[in-house]
């Protein structure tokens, strides 16, 4: 095929902006052989079988980027699009731009901004339908980008209602987006949540399964931010939590499992006990945050690794058990290890909040000389930040200890 020629028109809409990227960018040539991939795809859901002519686009879903570059041999513009998408060195990106014409053209420029290789988001122009969806959600990034975000909720609740009808999954993704926007903006607010809902619904029968887990994330997040105490928003989180959970795995998602099995535990450990059968609560979350603790290290994520050790350590210290030396024991190497991060100078409330907790642990397994040592710097520090409560708690702690050494020696 000569450059510039031009092969079948594209069939709309084309399946853009809901799968990963660069995947989720790529055009669907239009002919027989592909049509039925091109309709799987823009609901969302990944072909069972793909035929050869979409070979690239198989490779690149797969995530075997060079194996699709290699496959993308032709010189008609939308494969040479194709290729600009996955490897856009050494196109000329004026020519293919005007060898898509338009609407397509102005995928060309919504990939430059997509990959940064511009500022600007791309103009509007005679864009329609799902390109124009797509630069209006590049719009709004732009205008988040600036601080501003009622305006970015403006174009993408234009950019959804442009979708919506044409690409239920990328109208999800999309008002997943306005959802995490105006979070940021407003708090966990019942427009959040509903956004969210609505979002999830629209992503119901997709393979999306990755994005669906996010969705879930966020949701459970906004309800746990919201709850307050409040057991029933409690329990909602919990459910989105682990709906999360049953989506992905660690290896597929490693960031939105581990902090889902973070955020769960949380939960878990924050709901008031009221039966018996609340205990099992504390093992389950015990064991998320050892899950949590496979993804987090200090060297890779030190925020989420220092909340899970402690939240870890705390849980085995009240945690009931068989096994409760074993547990403390645990729990005060947990304390150990978040205080070889946390020094005084860069922050000394939460380094003494973590020497009360280690030297409390020291206490209940008889070690009083060490769990004194913990406390008193502990104290030092709540008294040099003016945290007069944590000076108390601390000077209670010392006076049990004080109280049952010297019982102690008495009997002795």
């Amino acid at each position: 095929m000569i450059a510039g020629a031009r092969t079948a028109p594209v069939v709309r809409p084309q399946p853009l902006g809901a799968f990963p990227l660069p995947a989720g960018l790529l055009l669907i040539p239009g002919g027989e052989e592909t049509e039925p991939c091109r309709k799987e795809l823009v609901a969302g859901r990944i072909p069972a079988h793909w035929p050869a002519a979409l070979r690239a686009h198989e490779l690149a879903f797969a995530g075997d980027l060079a194996g699709a570059r290699e496959a993308l041999r032709g010189d008609d513009p939308v494969t040479r699009y194709n290729r600009f998408v996955i490897d856009p060195e050494g196109e000329d990106e004026e020519r293919l731009r005007a060898d898509l014409g338009e609407p397509l053209g102005a995928l060309v420029d919504l990939v430059r901004f997509t990959l940064g290789r511009t500022d600007e988001p791309p103009a509007l122009g005679a864009a329609d339908g799902e390109i124009a969806a797509l630069i209006l959600s590049a719009q709004a990034t732009h205008a988040v980008s600036r601080g501003e975000p009622g305006l970015a909720l403006r174009l993408l609740g234009d950019a959804v209602r442009l979708a919506e009808g044409e690409s239920p999954a990328l109208a999800g993704v999309l008002l997943g987006a306005a959802a995490d926007i105006r979070k940021g903006a407003e708090g966990p607010s019942p427009e959040v949540v509903a956004e969210l809902r609505r979002a999830l619904g629209l992503l119901k029968d997709t393979d999306l399964r990755v994005g669906q887990a996010e969705l879930h994330l966020a949701l459970a997040l906004t309800l746990h931010e919201a709850a307050g105490g409040r057991r029933d928003l409690l329990v909602e989180a919990v459910r989105e939590y682990r709906a999360a959970l049953r989506l992905v795995t660690s290896e597929e998602a490693p960031e939105v499992w581990a902090a889902a099995h973070l955020n769960l535990a949380t939960a878990y450990l924050t709901m008031p006990m009221t039966e018996a059968s609340d205990r099992l609560r504390q093992g389950i979350a015990v064991q998320s945050l050892r899950s949590a603790l496979k993804v987090y290290r200090p060297e890779t994520h030190p925020r989420q690794w220092a909340s899970a050790q402690l939240n870890l350590a705390n849980a085995l210290v009240y945690a009931p058990s068989r096994h409760r030396e074993q547990n403390l024991r645990e729990a005060v190497e947990l304390y150990e290890a978040v205080l070889k991060v946390r020094d005084a100078g860069s922050d000394p409330l939460g380094r003494a909040r973590v020497l009360a907790n280690q030297g409390n642990a020291l206490a209940h397994l008889g070690m009083f000389g060490e769990a004194r040592e913990r406390l008193h710097e502990a104290r030092s520090l709540f008294a040099a930040c003016g945290d007069e409560e944590a000076v108390r708690t601390v000077d209670g702690l010392l006076g049990e200890i004080a109280a049952h050494t010297g019982a102690g020696t008495a009997e002795g």
